[in-house]
């Protein structure tokens, strides 16, 4: 992240509440949401205990952008292996127009997973491998669209399509 992205991101994150303004003078996005999946009692706890040991680490690369619609930026998070296994897990945390910086989707059980922002939405694609296969080059990804459903206060699933690779 720019240092001039990451200033403003701390900024927004500042107004999510006392723990999230801490971090803001002393800290990074990136240990910000470490903090928060280590302490989130439905983080897996493969995932905690990862983040615990350094075994596993949240990516510094946080996206930063408004899902919810509330005119606050909210971040989508991924958790990376370190490893060939890539990014393990995606958090997406928001405020929802309140004070409290809280997770609003988890998918804890990924293995390769991309993920971009295309407007209010959010795109979660992950390899699929046939017999064969190089870990390289999966000829399919399953690609997930999220979106934010002000009924359920959460990112929700809105499609799930198989598309080629390339």
């Amino acid at each position: 992240m720019r240092p001039a992205a990451a200033a403003l991101a701390l900024a927004a994150l500042a107004a999510a509440g006392p723990a999230a303004a801490q971090t803001a003078t002393t800290g990074t996005p990136q240990a910000l949401f470490t903090r928060l999946i280590e302490t989130d009692k439905q983080s897996a706890a493969d995932v905690r205990d990862g983040l615990r040991a350094r075994k596993v680490f949240v990516d510094a690369d946080v996206t930063f952008a408004d899902l919810t619609g509330d005119g606050r930026q909210d971040a989508v998070v991924s958790v990376e292996s370190g490893g060939a296994a890539g990014t393990i897990a995606i958090y997406v945390f928001s405020t929802d127009g309140g004070s409290k910086l809280r997770a609003v989707y988890r998918n804890q059980r990924l293995y390769r997973a991309l993920t971009t922002v295309e407007g209010a939405s959010v795109l979660l694609r992950t390899p699929r491998y046939a017999a064969g296969d190089e870990l390289c080059c999966p000829p399919t990804y399953v690609e997930r669209t999220l979106t934010w459903s002000a009924k359920a206060k959460r990112m929700v699933r809105r499609s799930t399509d198989t598309v080629p690779a390339g």
